[in-house]
């Protein structure tokens, strides 16, 4: 685009017969070749980074075959939601769980951070909840033997 700008400016100076002999002619000239310059400098930057670009989609892709060759395909989580595996979709802020405020009624969601804090404020009546975890713990642990 430059470049055809470049030509079409070329076009109209030789249409007006700039001559290089007075002082403006001398200045119109130089200032043309300076634009060319600078149109074929764009140009060749223009063509570089297009190739940059290219490698660079050809590393990304290849990078990508190698982490699902090392790594396997990890949106694939196999523990069904328990959430003591390592996996990133069973992380402590994802697990929720839902409680209701025997004040108010108000249902509210506890992740596992909250439930280990022991008890929590109910935003709508202010009611101060109370959790022990380790008893229902150890009722799990009684059952299971």
């Amino acid at each position: 685009m430059l470049s055809e700008r470049a030509a079409y400016l070329k076009g109209l100076m030789d249409g007006l017969e700039i001559d290089d002999s007075t002082k403006e002619g001398k200045v119109l000239l130089a200032l043309y070749d300076v634009i060319s310059e600078i149109c074929e400098t764009v140009d060749t930057i223009d063509a570089d980074v297009d190739d940059i670009v290219e490698f660079c989609d050809t590393v990304d892709q290849d990078l990508s075959d190698v982490e699902d060759a090392v790594f396997g395909d990890e949106d694939e989580c196999e523990c069904d939601g328990d959430c003591d595996c390592d996996c990133d979709c069973c992380d402590d802020d994802d697990c929720t769980y839902e409680v209701v405020c025997p004040t108010c009624g108000d249902t509210i969601e506890l992740n596992d951070l909250m439930l280990e804090d022991g008890s929590v404020e109910c935003p709508n009546c202010g009611e101060l909840l109370e959790f022990d975890i380790e008893e229902d713990s150890k009722e799990e642990e009684d059952g299971e033997e």
